[in-house]
C-alpha cells in the first residue's frame, strides 16, 4: 500500500502536469490567435472585393455613359440620354466601347470596396463599444445614426486610400482618339499625370469626393443595416425564414433602396469631382466666353459648382442621373449581397449585421 508521501508526491505531481498542459494550451491559443485574426481579415477583405468587382462590372456600361454625360461639353452634346448614349457608343465604338474603362474601374472598385467594407466592421465594433461604455447599457444595439456615422468613416479611409485610381480612371473612361493624352493603362496614365501635371493633380476634385462619401456611403450602409435589422425584428411582410433571415431577393431590395437614397443626396458632388478632374480635356464641360470660345475656368470646388449652376442651371447637377440611378440600384445591391454570400462561402462567422 503506498504511504501518504507516495499519494502526495502523486498528487503533486499530477497537479504539475495539469498546470503544464494549461500552460501549453494557453501558449497555443497565444499563438494561434493572430493568425486567425488574420485570416479573418483576410476573409473579409476578399469578400469585399470581390463584390465590388461583381457589382461594377455588372453595370459597367451605365458607369461609362454616365461620366460620359457628366462631362460632356453643353455646346457639342453627343450622348442625350440613357438608351439613345448606350446605342451612340454601340455604334461609334462597339462592344468593347461599353466596357471601355472597367478594368481600371475594377482595379480601382475592387480595393475599395475590400477597405471600405472592412472599415465599416471595424468602425461600427468600435463605435458600439463606445457607445455603450458612455450608456451604460452592455446590451445597447448600433441605432441608424450610428450606422450612418461608421459608414461615413468607411468611405472616406477608402475613398482617400484608392482616389488616384478614381482620377485616372475617370479620364481613361472618357479618352476618344482625340483627346489630348493618349493614356495606354492605368500605371501609364498615373506616372504621366504625375510626371506632367504633379503629385496634387492625382487628388484633383479630392474635397468633393470626400463631402460626397459621407452621405453616400453612410447612408448606403445606414438604409440598408437598418431596414434589414427593422425587417427582421418586426417579421414584417412574412419575408423572414425559419432560421430568422431574409432572402436573397429581399436583401437585393434593401440594398436597391439604400442605393436610391444614397446617389440622389450626394450626386451633385460626384458631378463637381468629375468636372475638376476632366479640366483641360477636349469636349469635356467647360465655361464659354463671350467670343464662342472654350475656355475652362474652374479653380475649386465652389468655383467649379458656382460656374455650372451659372452657365448651365441647377440642372446639370444632376446630368447623367438617370443612367446612374438605373446602374446605383443594381450595383448596391449586389455589392451588399454579394459580399454576404461570399462571406458565408468562405466561413466568416460574423457578417456587417452582426
Amino acid at each position: 500500500m503506498a504511504s501518504r508521501e507516495d499519494v502526495k508526491r502523486s498528487e503533486a505531481a499530477v497537479s504539475t502536469i495539469v498546470n503544464l498542459a494549461e500552460e501549453a494550451k494557453l501558449a497555443s491559443e497565444g499563438v494561434k490567435a493572430p493568425s486567425h485574426a488574420l485570416l479573418s481579415i483576410s476573409k473579409s477583405l476578399v469578400a469585399g472585393g470581390i463584390a465590388g468587382g461583381v457589382s461594377r462590372t455588372a453595370v459597367a456600361p451605365l458607369e461609362r455613359l454616365k461620366i460620359l454625360l457628366q462631362v460632356q461639353n453643353p455646346h457639342s452634346i453627343k450622348y442625350n440620354g440613357t438608351i439613345q448614349g448606350l446605342k451612340y457608343i454601340w455604334r461609334t465604338e462597339g462592344f468593347r466601347g461599353l466596357f471601355k474603362g472597367n478594368g481600371t474601374n475594377c482595379a480601382r472598385i475592387v480595393p475599395n470596396s475590400a477597405v471600405k467594407f472592412f472599415s465599416y466592421e471595424e468602425a461600427s465594433k468600435g463605435i458600439l463599444w463606445f457607445y455603450r461604455q458612455q450608456s451604460g447599457n452592455e446590451e445597447a444595439e448600433l441605432t441608424p445614426v450610428l450606422r450612418l456615422g461608421a459608414g461615413a468613416c468607411a468611405g472616406i479611409i477608402a475613398m482617400s486610400a484608392t482616389y488616384p485610381m478614381d482620377m485616372v480612371r475617370g479620364r481613361l473612361t472618357v479618352q476618344t482618339d482625340k483627346s489630348p493624352r493618349q493614356y495606354r493603362g492605368i500605371f501609364h496614365a498615373l506616372s504621366t499625370v504625375l510626371r506632367e501635371e504633379g503629385p496634387r493633380a492625382l487628388y484633383k476634385g479630392w474635397l468633393p469626393s470626400v463631402i460626397g462619401v459621407i452621405p453616400y456611403v453612410g447612408l448606403n450602409f445606414a438604409v440598408y443595416e437598418s431596414l434589414k435589422d427593422w425587417l427582421i425584428k418586426s417579421k414584417a411582410f412574412g419575408l423572414v425564414d425559419e432560421n430568422n433571415e431574409l432572402g436573397v431577393t429581399t436583401r437585393l431590395a434593401c440594398g436597391a433602396a439604400a442605393g436610391t437614397v444614397g446617389q440622389t443626396v450626394a450626386y451633385p458632388l460626384d458631378v463637381i469631382r468629375r468636372r475638376m478632374q476632366m479640366v483641360g480635356w477636349k469636349d469635356a464641360a467647360s465655361v464659354v466666353t463671350g467670343d464662342g470660345k472654350s475656355k475652362v475656368e474652374y479653380t475649386g470646388m465652389v468655383d467649379t459648382f458656382r460656374k455650372t449652376v451659372r452657365h448651365e442651371g441647377f440642372g446639370a447637377l444632376y446630368k447623367g442621373l438617370v443612367p446612374n440611378s438605373v446602374k446605383v440600384v443594381p450595383s448596391i445591391a449586389i455589392a451588399f449581397v454579394t459580399y454576404e454570400l461570399v462571406k458565408d462561402v468562405l466561413g466568416v462567422e460574423m457578417r456587417i449585421s452582426d
